[in-house]
């Protein structure tokens, strides 16, 4: 497990602050409200990918959290309400491995409830046996994750020797359910697997779904991330528009991190996401619930704050919003945009404890 820092938090004695009241969503110190909040539900992954959980670090031996110190689905639920009475527009359910957490469709249902957009993360490997419940539980969207359309690619970039063909069956499984388009998510590492966005792009252009390359990024301390391993976005880009003209098109709403390109001819749309050459702090709107219930504003944070301590102890709902809302106000993250080669080599969060 990490060994990033927690952060207790002091409940106000009597909150000033009214979750009900939308003309007083937190906004922090940069001006940036909460308008998406990312939920992990489980440490564990079935994948060992080398961008995250490489096998040198999260081994057999690795100490994954005990069930006892994971939110409950009620817990969870709980939080994610408070969440949404602050202007939270859109969950997504992250890892590890979310589709791992046993009974992961009674979360959704409960989710579900809420007015928000509902959408989920995943490796793919067992979208055919859950496609149907998570849809039946009111899933809205999902993002699959698969980064090479090249088997022997993939299987070192998954480093468990899982096939593509077998995301693929997942993919098409949550598309027949009515889980479309579905969103594809390839981190693009250079000189590992950025051979493999052109293959990418031919399969999946005129499919109905949305291609997305990320940028390698130092997430956590075990990756062992380098500069010179990052492709930029607009490389990305280049090489697409060379065999198939793009055009750049709108964001769908104010602090979307993808930048989103289409192709001249219509067949469908691409996107990028641009965390290190094009730093987009000034609108992030994210902020993020780990697995045993810590509170993190940023996905490069090395500290978090214990809510899943509040909510053991009995603490009220007013006061858990009012705690989180002093949290977001003081809030002003912005890793990306003062990266350096030192801020890289810091000790930080895994992105499989806080989710990606």
């Amino acid at each position: 497990m990490s060994s990033a820092r927690v952060i207790p938090i002091a409940v106000p004695a009597a909150p000033t602050f009214s979750p009900a009241a939308p003309d007083r969503e937190a906004v922090d110190k940069r001006g940036r409200r909460i308008r998406d909040l990312r939920i992990s539900v489980i440490d564990r992954c079935n994948f060992r990918c080398v961008y995250c959980m490489p096998k040198t670090v999260f081994g057999r031996e690795y100490p994954f959290l005990p069930r006892a110190d994971l939110l409950s689905f009620e817990e969870i639920t709980r939080i994610a309400r408070l969440f949404v009475d602050q202007g939270v527009e859109k969950i997504r359910i992250t890892g590890g491995e979310p589709l791992l957490r046993k009974h992961i469709e009674t979360l959704i249902e409960q989710l579900a409830r809420l007015p928000v957009e509902l959408t989920l993360t995943t490796n793919g490997s067992l979208l055919p046996q859950k496609a149907q419940a998570l849809k039946d539980a009111g899933l809205h969207r999902i993002t699959v994750s698969l980064d090479g359309f090249d088997d022997a690619v993939f299987r070192r970039m998954n480093d468990v020797d899982f096939p593509v063909a077998d995301v693929l069956a997942g993919i098409d499984a949550a598309a027949a359910v009515g889980l479309a388009p579905v969103k594809i998510n390839c981190v693009v590492k250079r000189g590992t697997n950025d051979d493999q966005i052109l293959p990418l792009a031919r399969h999946f252009r005129g499919s109905g779904h949305i291609l997305r390359f990320i940028e390698y990024m130092d997430v956590g301390s075990s990756n062992g991330w380098k500069m010179d391993e990052v492709l930029p976005s607009s490389d990305v880009i280049s090489r697409i528009h060379a065999e198939f003209p793009l055009e750049a098109i709108d964001p769908n709403y104010p602090g979307e991190v993808a930048e989103r390109w289409r192709y001249v001819d219509g067949g469908g749309e691409i996107g990028v996401i641009s965390s290190v050459t094009q730093a987009f702090c000034s609108s992030c709107t994210r902020t993020r619930l780990s697995t045993e219930g810590k509170l993190y504003t940023c996905l490069f944070a090395d500290q978090g704050h214990d809510l899943r301590a509040l909510l053991r102890q009995g603490v009220g709902d007013e006061q858990i919003a009012a705690a989180i809302a002093g949290i977001w106000r003081g809030r002003e993250d912005r890793y990306s945009e003062i990266r350096t080669a030192a801020t890289a080599a810091a000790r930080k969060i895994e992105m499989s404890y806080i989710g990606g």
